[in-house]
């Protein structure tokens, strides 16, 4: 089982690492119960453009996990975030789904739909992605708009397989739009890690970072200087971790920790 004493704070992935669809992950309850015995501060630290923190935190607490609002960090509030501090009087393109424009307009920043108005394109995960806004995010980087992209993820694991995530779309958009991305507000951007550091008032040594993917959650941890642990119940396999540039700190199978876990840990060093 994953130390639960070891560190101040515990920063968690959701998708690959907390759940699969609509089912709690092994481990996760026992986890999250001996954490909260501990009194350890925790977040849940999601790439998510298409739920919000109140969704979030509607779905953890369906599964069994009581949780505050403030403990989750989701790469659609770190845009919001993003533009509050970075750019106010922006006029932002959003090429995401209706949670990425609510959370966008909970910071009061400003939408349009015209190209020629966007100071801005705001890239996120988009299931009605169409080829009309695809010329419309292009139009809007030839007039000069910087393109903030969310996350870098190309997939997201669903139940069965994945599906395409906000980078796929953001690489189509960069090269439809001749521009490259200008900032990124998600995992693994130091600006996503900076935010969750001031929002629990810790230092990254005190924190230990755990998630399923090693170019965002694992990448993160090891850019910001935290501890990290990759769990193999979503994206990455055991055999792309041996092959992998990216080495984390630990390795679970899962965060049940059985002997028979501990067993499989050992075969993927």
């Amino acid at each position: 089982m994953l130390d639960t004493a070891l560190y101040d704070a515990y920063f968690f992935d959701l998708d690959g690492t907390i759940f699969i669809g609509d089912r709690l992950l092994p481990g996760v309850g026992k986890t999250f119960a001996a954490l909260r015995a501990n009194e350890k501060k925790i977040m849940f630290l999601t790439n998510t453009t298409v739920q919000t923190r109140a969704d979030c935190q509607a779905r953890l607490e369906k599964l069994g996990l009581c949780v505050e609002r403030e403990e989750i960090m989701t790469a659609a509030y770190a845009a919001g975030l993003y533009f509050q501090q970075q750019a106010d009087s922006a006029r932002v393109l959003v090429v995401g789904e209706r949670e990425l424009a609510a959370e966008l307009a909970s910071f009061q920043i400003r939408q349009v739909q015209a190209p020629s108005q966007a100071t801005h394109v705001l890239v996120g995960m988009d299931r009605t992605f169409t080829y009309e806004k695809l010329l419309l995010a292009a139009d809007a980087l030839r007039n000069g708009a910087k393109l903030i992209v969310a996350n870098p993820d190309p997939v997201c694991p669903v139940p069965g397989g994945a599906i395409p995530d906000t980078g796929a779309l953001a690489q189509a958009i960069e090269t439809a739009g001749g521009a490259t991305v200008w900032a990124m507000t998600g995992k693994p951007s130091r600006f996503y890690a900076e935010q969750v550091f001031q929002q629990l008032n810790v230092r990254p040594e005190q924190c230990l970072m755990v998630g399923d993917r090693l170019e965002t959650d694992i990448l993160l941890g090891k850019n910001s200087g935290m501890k990290t642990a990759l769990v193999l119940t979503g994206v990455t396999t055991c055999h792309e971790l041996e092959r992998a540039g990216i080495r984390p700190d630990f390795v679970l199978p899962t965060l049940d920790g059985s002997a028979h876990d501990r067993q499989e840990q050992q075969q993927c060093r």
